[in-house]
């Protein structure tokens, strides 16, 4: 019995055995990796079986595995946010691995997006975000890089500082945050956190930066995304991400914009004719007989039009599986204001190699520059509008001052009359050379024993060196001075031979783990990040003797050079969980230290909050035809600043000294150290923002947009204030007091408004309101205070038209109140008397008005059809004000009928306003009569294209283009140009009118 027992359990076993080895015969698994275009995994992708029920999605490394097939044909479908939905035939024999690659969607680099240490889906960001790609970027010749978005993103205000070659901008993201410290949001290039200083030799430290080179830039505006980079973040972030090879065969791209630019307007001033008629009108005898008989328009002779040429050649592809892009650009600009050029030569390296079966992400990124560029004498441009019309550019006869027109009296130089325009151009030599290189490599390890563990290490750096020499001949009026030269006690003309030199020589160092998983526990995913960062920002100025012309010494610094420093130290933390794909979390925090404060108070704290919530997610949406995505967020954080400019002024310290404090020593003029102000208990000035946004998209997305409250509240204001006498080396010192307020609402919608095989029409929208007010400005509450005097002016004697006082915008216009006749015309030197104690005084002075507008707003559109393309990109500004300071300076009759004895052209308000500004002295100039409504409406760009399409034997395909940039403005303001970051209009240097011819050819 035994036996058989035996027997009998054997061959069960055998028969399950056999039964076993059938069903795995028949079942299989299929596993794999999901990637995008550039071959970067995509975690979070979906894969399923079309057939069956079963699916998956990717892990941290894009990963997938899915088991229990049957062996057999099935049609696995891979979907992704952002990328076109992907089917694939795949047949099932055993354990199955194939890969898959997803190509973008229409619009999906707008739903991936950048953001502080790592990338994020749009619809999984809890704070505010915009991002802006090469495809949106505005069109044209653009030499800096925040010029591709004016316009584009809501409570962001970029201003141009004027139309120089290679001019930088005023940025602002949701107003001014600060009011002695910068105000100027941080920039992150490829992970490198960027200085906000000049660089000497250069006209803008971004102009040395190819925008041609940029792939997309997102802007950090609130406190949950921003504070991440904690003490340099309360102005906010943009982060520019440039471009990186691709996939794929070799492609070369070779693109050529060029234009010319022309004046749009000059400033009004008098004609010859009209200047002979006042002065002989109003003028005494002894000024009517300095009429000349010339008929000339300064403005005419120092404006030119001039030509730029912009061209980029880049090379892309992959090699032994190493992605890679090489990028070479030439620009040559030439300014309307004569003898002003820039020349920029850049090129710039990236490549991207996986390494370790893809464990090892490498990212390096390299770019330099080098700019060539003469700077002109933008004095010129106020000299052309005060010149005398009435006489010749030349002298005939007379080469004492090179042949240009002077104003004499008898044989001498005039030395308070103004120069000759064009002679301050030409007659001045201001040379500088720029390089910078920016630099970085991203180290990306998935740990071995943890995949969905990440190490990053990334090093960079950020190196400029800037070389310069100014040189104005011995015989040019602006610089014409007569000096007893000490070795041969002879008299010698003066002119200038000065040299200058800077380095700027910056480190990165940084290391942050990044922790990513799906976990069923928590019915959610957490995306952690923990780091530690240290930069180091060294300057070294040179100082070079002062020369003349000749070579002459004139003045000796006491040292060659000195080496402004200053190091930051951080700590930061970042945890994203979304909780069943509907409730968002994102906590940050960070701390940094400064070496620019007290050790005592170096270290300050910046942790943020935000919740998001998936409304669409919700049963009662899911199914809508009509919402297709509706998300609401909420924000709450702190933010820094540290960006005073002074690296050391926490310590009593020895600073060189100017060329106006100078110590003789025999002939020569030495500049020495001196003491400077100091305060040893200067600390953080830190902003709190309070955020909530509505992100919303309708009928399949076709209608996309967002609705953003915010509140920003600044406390310890680093702000420049009075110092009783005897207590410091200086009579104004920084210190952290007062508190200033910022609030707005943001408004952005973008539609595709047609979409169809051969017509598609894009319109994007956007408007911002902000309103901001200074609510302390003292220790203690003090009604008397008049507040801080800013803004100084021409036309008087240290004359200031603006003030930052509590319960008004900063920068308010501190003016007199023009009383006016029944006519509506200004009552000249009258006011009114505003406190009613009947003087006449400062004490009448009043604010009125800010330079900053109320709302500011973008309006962009595209449309295609077949191979044609055009659209267009206009900005508004509506409450903003101005100083009109050259009808202050120059349209009185006091400034044409000079009481020094010459003649000068002055402003056509001269003939409206009836001002003499001889009575009351300086105080007629500080008038509201001269602070103009400066709302606008400005197109800054209209475009055209064509494709051509394949042309070299179907190798390459060919569009032109033709664009208008700055095509018109409608304003009501009375000046050159309503647009003025500072409200004060005194020698703008005006924005030229560009016509623009391009070429694309892709190989």
């Amino acid at each position: 019995m035994k036996k058989d027992y035996t027997s009998r359990r054997y061959v069960l076993v055998c028969a399950m055995l056999m039964l076993s080895i059938i069903t795995y015969a028949q079942t299989g698994s299929l596993s794999g990796k999901v990637s995008d275009e550039k071959n970067e995994t995509l975690p979070g992708a979906s894969i399923a079986i079309k057939e069956l029920t079963k699916g998956t999605t990717t892990d941290a490394e894009g990963n997938f595995r899915i088991a229990g097939i049957l062996n057999g044909d099935y049609t696995v479908v891979i979907s992704f946010i952002g990328y076109q939905p992907f089917q694939k035939k795949v047949t099932i024999t055993g354990d199955t691995q194939s890969n898959f690659q997803l190509l973008p969607s229409s619009n999906a680099l707008s739903e991936v997006v950048v953001i502080g240490y790592g990338t994020q889906r749009k619809r999984d960001l809890t704070g505010a975000v915009t991002s802006v790609t090469a495809e949106d970027f505005n069109k044209g010749t653009v030499a800096s890089p925040e010029q591709l978005i004016t316009g584009k993103v809501a409570g962001v205000s970029i201003t141009t500082n004027g139309g120089a070659p290679g001019a930088g901008s005023t940025i602002r993201i949701r107003g001014a945050a600060s009011l002695t410290a910068s105000n100027d949001p941080l920039i992150v290039i490829d992970g490198v956190p960027i200085s906000n200083n000049g660089i000497s030799g250069s006209p803008n430290a971004l102009s040395l930066i190819n925008p041609n080179d940029i792939a997309s830039m997102s802007i950090l505006k609130d406190a949950s995304a921003a504070a991440i980079y904690g003490s340099r973040a309360s102005n906010g972030v943009i982060l520019i991400t440039t471009k990186k090879g691709t996939s794929g065969k070799p492609s070369l791209s070779f693109s050529s914009q060029n234009s010319i630019s022309r004046l749009t307007k000059q400033a009004d001033v008098l004609s010859a004719d009209q200047f002979r008629t006042f002065v002989n009108e109003r003028g005494n005898a002894e000024l009517k007989a300095l009429l000349g008989s010339a008929n000339t328009n300064w403005q005419d002779e120092i404006y030119q039009t001039a030509t730029n040429t912009d061209n980029n050649l880049s090379f892309s592809g992959t090699t032994k599986k190493v992605p890679y892009r090489f990028s070479l650009g030439y620009l040559d600009q030439q300014g309307v204001l004569k003898t002003g050029s820039l020349n920029r030569t850049s090129g710039a390296i990236n490549l991207t190699p996986r390494l370790l079966n893809n464990k090892l992400k490498v990212d390096l990124s390299l770019k330099g520059s080098l700019s060539n560029s003469r700077f002109a004498n933008e004095g010129a441009i106020g000299s052309a509008v005060t010149f005398d019309p009435t006489k010749p550019v030349f002298d005939v006869g007379n080469n004492k001052f090179g042949g240009y027109y002077e104003w004499m009296d008898g044989a001498n130089l005039k030395q308070l009359a103004p120069r000759n325009p064009l002679a301050l151009l030409e007659q001045r030599e201001d040379n500088g050379k720029a390089k910078r290189s920016i630099g970085n490599v991203q180290l990306d390890y998935s740990l071995p024993f943890l995949p969905e563990l990440h190490a990053n290490l990334n090093l960079g750096y950020d190196i400029s060196k800037g070389t310069g020499r100014t040189f104005v001949p011995e015989n040019a009026a602006s610089r014409f001075e007569r000096f007893t030269d000490p070795n041969d006690n002879t008299l010698k003309f003066s002119g200038d031979n000065n040299t200058y030199e800077q380095r700027q020589d910056n480190k990165l160092v940084e290391f942050y783990l990044n922790y990513v998983k799906d976990i069923k526990a928590i019915s959610g995913r957490i995306d952690v990040v923990a780091g530690y960062a240290y930069q180091d920002f060294k300057t070294k100025n040179f100082n070079f003797p002062d020369y003349t012309a000749n070579g002459t010494l004139v003045s000796t610094p006491n040292f060659a050079f000195n080496i402004p420093q200053n190091r930051l130290l951080s700590y930061y933390g970042r945890l994203n969980y979304a909780f069943k794909n509907k409730y968002l979390l994102t906590a940050t925090i960070r701390t940094d230290g400064s070496s620019r404060f007290n050790p005592e108070k170096r270290f300050g704290t910046f942790p943020s909050v935000a919740l998001a919530w998936k409304i669409k997610e919700e049963t009662f949406l899911a199914t809508s035809n009509v919402v297709s995505d509706l998300k609401l967020r909420l924000g709450y954080g702190l933010t820094g600043q540290q960006d005073i400019g002074s690296n050391y002024a926490y310590a009593s310290y020895y600073n060189l000294s100017n060329s106006t404090a100078q110590y003789q020593l025999g002939d020569t003029f030495y500049n020495m150290y001196r003491p400077d102000g100091f305060n040893a208990n200067r600390r953080w000035e830190q902003t709190l923002t309070s955020n909530i946004g509505l992100d919303f998209g309708l009928l399949s997305n076709r209608i996309t947009g967002t609705l953003d409250y915010y509140f920003k509240k600044t406390d310890r204001l680093l702000n420049n204030i009075n110092q009783p006498a005897g207590t410091n080396f200086s009579n104004r010192e920084i210190f952290n007091v007062g508190n200033m307020e910022n609030q707005g609402l943001e408004f952005t919608i973008s539609t595709e408004a047609i979409k169809s095989k051969s017509l598609n029409w894009d319109i994007g929208f956007n408007i911002t309101y902000n309103q901001n007010k200074i609510t302390r400005l003292t220790l203690t509450p003090d009604p008397t205070s008049v507040g801080n005097l800013e803004g100084g002016i021409s036309g008087g004697t240290g004359q200031t038209v603006q003030v930052n006082s509590v319960g008004s915008p900063r920068n308010s216009f501190y003016v007199y109140q023009q009383v006016y006749d029944q006519a509506g015309k200004p009552i000249d030197g009258v006011f009114v008397d505003r406190n009613t104690d009947g003087v006449f005084n400062e004490k009448d002075l009043y604010r009125y008005k800010s330079p900053d507008p109320k709302v500011f707003l973008g309006l962009n559109s595209t449309v295609s059809y077949k191979k044609w393309d055009a659209g267009f990109s206009a900005r508004a500004n509506f409450g903003n004000y101005a100083y009109n300071n050259v009808f202050s300076n120059t349209g009185i009759t006091r400034n044409i009928l000079n009481p020094i004895g010459v003649l000068n052209n002055g402003s056509t308000n001269v003939l409206e306003s009836g001002i003499s500004g001889s009575v009351n002295g300086d105080r007629s100039i500080i008038s509201d009569y001269y602070v103009q409504n400066a709302s606008f409406l400005r197109m800054d760009n209209i475009n055209l294209g064509y494709a051509v399409g394949k042309l070299v034997k179907n190798t390459a395909d060919l569009r032109i283009s033709a664009n208008v940039q700055n095509a018109f403005v409608i304003t009501n303001y009375k000046g050159l140009d309503p647009e003025i970051s500072n409200g004060i209009d005194n020698n703008f240097y005006p924005r030229p009118r560009m016509f623009v011819l391009g070429l694309n050819l892709i190989f």
